[in-house]
């Protein structure tokens, strides 16, 4: 017999070779018609498999990240079994899944697919569900893997075979699909009741684009109809948010080939909500006893050989320099840059915690393939700073970041969130992660208890920790509900030793200080790609790049119209006058497009009671003002940061 434990700490007794779907069944048969694979020892396992000795066990259904995952891994084997059914000898790279859906990238020679291929695709691939065939999992050895690809001329699983291990290869086969496949996998097809191909691109071999162009094709599933209807209506409302649509219409940034990909230009709207940004920020650090600095855009490899990025972090970071014999990295990072400001001058335990903040621009080399608007570029502007403290501090410093965390979400109207406690695997110590081992649990033990104590939602992730320590996530939701990694909240316990910091404690002795990474902004480019998307657009006040047109119905207006343009501009209240010879519906209309908060009209009567005709975008008329009252009600509006 063997030991089974379950989340709730509970231990039950079991054959040997018992399947976590029989332990399902043993629990409750409606159970077992809901799960979908299962976690076993921290590793996520199909229901079929046999459990040999004492383990953990956690049961996944729909409703979990680990059963989305594999749900859409299984679904993306289902649609490369009806690609191939439709066109034999196709070739497969990878088919993984996303956060939402999967695709499979794959070579078709010679031929095109088309959008009506995917129509017939997807009509295959109901087919082939409604078969319920198993998905079967075998173990081969690397020379009968290699054997079995060879005969295929299947030169994509070859590459991959070259670097597994001769053991640990596995096969899955559902119906007549068979491929090479680390898994795991739902039961069977019959899940999967709700299928749409959503499009198809290009995608170079190994995201090389030196290697050949290959076809990717996207798709999701889902265990029900509603919920497909659900999500396309999300999707169709996310295209028309897509914040790449609205930074073009907007006038907020855009790229040009000759400054190159992932380079971001900030238009003058742009630049707006940028300041406006770091103006938040900065009044928030100030208040929170942040000192600023600036630092360089490049520094000499040296500087990175001692924190550490290099090697850990050399494939997201521009080639090197050669000047004056030596080698220069754009600054990937701000970190060790503030660790040697840190360090100029002597610190005692009075100086402590002793923070500095930056909106620091930093370069990453993200993959031609990987870039995507605003949200994966090559030149990025952090709201970076870095907390030393004592061990004592910590919790007391830590909470405070989460904190500000939570007061911007109130400032920019986000409800949901999530911290995503990111740790070590013991296992990548000395390679992935600096090997302190002893280290990596203390100090995730302190995150832990911190967000215990603050009643802050978060979830644990194993694997995903910087090198140097434990990182949060902070994972947030616009408002249609798509989910964004908005920054990180890191904790370092490596680099004071790399960079010998210290400050003398109250016995007169040196003390190494913790320190904590934080950038609760993110960067300028993720946010405002965030916000583009959560505002639909349609910015509060105090962000808004424009924030009143001054629409005169006449030429005769115009004089009046500058004159409370003047007054507004006072009041610090960035402003227009439209002084086209246009017919007030259109000026109307056009400046809805434009999405400006407030537009005010003004005619005779205005003019000759000095008022103003006030529209609310969106919302429409609100009604005659003064415009004393109007300029005190917008410059509270913008003051108090007061969401719409």
């Amino acid at each position: 017999m063997i030991n089974i434990r379950f989340p709730d700490g509970a231990v039950r007794q079991y054959e040997a070779g018992v399947s976590a779907m029989d332990i399902a069944k043993s629990i409750s048969e409606g159970l077992a018609k809901k799960i979908l694979v299962a976690g076993v020892n921290d590793q996520v396992w199909d229901l079929s498999r046999p459990i040999t000795s004492d383990s953990s066990i956690k049961l996944f259904t729909w409703n979990d990240a680990e059963g989305k995952n594999t749900f859409w891994h299984s679904s993306a084997h289902l649609m490369a079994e009806a690609i191939e059914a439709k066109f034999p000898g196709v070739k497969f790279w990878v088919g993984p899944p996303l956060d939402n859906g999967f695709y499979y990238d794959i070579d078709l020679g010679d031929r095109k697919i088309t959008e009506e291929d995917l129509v017939e695709i997807e009509k295959k691939m109901n087919e082939l569900a409604k078969q319920n065939n198993v998905y079967i999992r075998t173990e081969k050895a690397k020379a009968d893997a290699i054997a079995y690809f060879t005969e295929k001329g299947d030169e994509y699983k070859l590459d991959l075979l070259q670097n597994l291990e001769d053991g640990n290869i596995t096969f899955y086969t559902q119906g007549n699909f068979t491929d090479l496949c680390r898994g795991p996998h739902i039961p069977h097809t019959g899940f999967i009741k709700a299928i749409k191909l959503l499009n198809i691109a290009g995608a170079y071999w190994k995201g090389d684009e030196k290697n050949k162009q290959l076809t990717r094709i996207y798709g999701i599933t889902f265990p029900t109809q509603k919920e497909l209807d659900d999500y396309l209506i999300m999707l169709e409302e996310a295209k028309k948010r897509d914040h790449r649509k609205l930074g073009k219409e907007l006038g907020i940034y855009t790229m040009n080939d000759d400054v190159g990909p992932g380079l971001i230009l900030w238009l003058p709207n742009g630049a707006v909500i940028i300041e406006e940004l770091e103006k938040l920020a900065k009044e928030t650090e100030e208040a929170a006893g942040y000192k600023r600095v600036v630092t360089p855009h490049l520094a000499k490899e040296n500087l990175y050989l001692t924190s550490g990025h290099l090697p850990y972090y050399a494939d997201s970071m521009f080639a090197p320099m050669e000047m004056d014999g030596e080698k220069y990295y754009l600054k990937a990072m701000n970190c060790p840059h503030h660790h040697k400001i840190f360090d100029a001058e002597p610190k005692s335990y009075r100086d402590m915690p002793y923070r500095l903040a930056e909106y620091g621009t930093c370069y990453r080399y993200e993959q031609s393939g990987e870039l995507f608007g605003l949200m994966r570029v090559r030149c990025l502007h952090m709201n970076d700073a870095h907390i030393y403290c004592t061990k004592e501090q910590f919790a007391q410093e830590f909470k405070a970041v989460n904190d500000m965390y939570l007061k911007y979400f109130e400032i920019f109207g986000i409800d949901k969130y999530v911290m995503r406690l990111s740790l070590h695997d013991p296992e990548k110590l000395g390679q992935k992660y600096i090997n302190e081992p002893e280290l990596w649990l203390e100090t995730e033990e302190l995150v832990r208890n911190v967000l215990k104590e603050s009643n802050i939602p978060f979830v644990e992730v194993k694997g995903e920790g910087a090198f140097y320590g434990p990182k949060i996530d902070v994972q947030i939701w616009s408002a249609i509900g798509r989910e964004f990694t908005l920054a990180t909240n890191q904790v370092d316990f490596a680099q004071p030793r790399r960079f010998k910091l210290s400050f003398t404690n109250q016995n007169n002795e040196p003390e190494i200080p913790l320190i904590i990474h934080r950038a609760p902004l993110g960067t300028h480019e993720r946010f405002i790609g965030f916000l583009l998307e959560h505002y639909a657009g349609k910015f509060p006040v105090w962000l808004a790049p424009l924030q009143v047109k001054i629409l005169p119905i006449s030429d005769k207006f115009l004089d009046y119209a500058i004159a409370v343009k003047t007054t507004l501009q006072k009041a610090g209240v960035r402003v227009e006058v439209d002084e086209r010879q246009e017919k007030i519906g259109k000026k109307i209309r056009e400046a809805e497009i434009s999405k400006v908060p407030y537009m005010l009209i003004v005619g005779e009567k205005e003019a000759s009671e000095n008022k103003i005709s006030v529209r609310r975008h969106g919302k429409g008329d609100i009604g005659q003002l003064s415009v004393d009252e109007f300029v005190h009600n917008i410059a509270e509006e913008i003051k108090y940061r007061k969401a719409d």
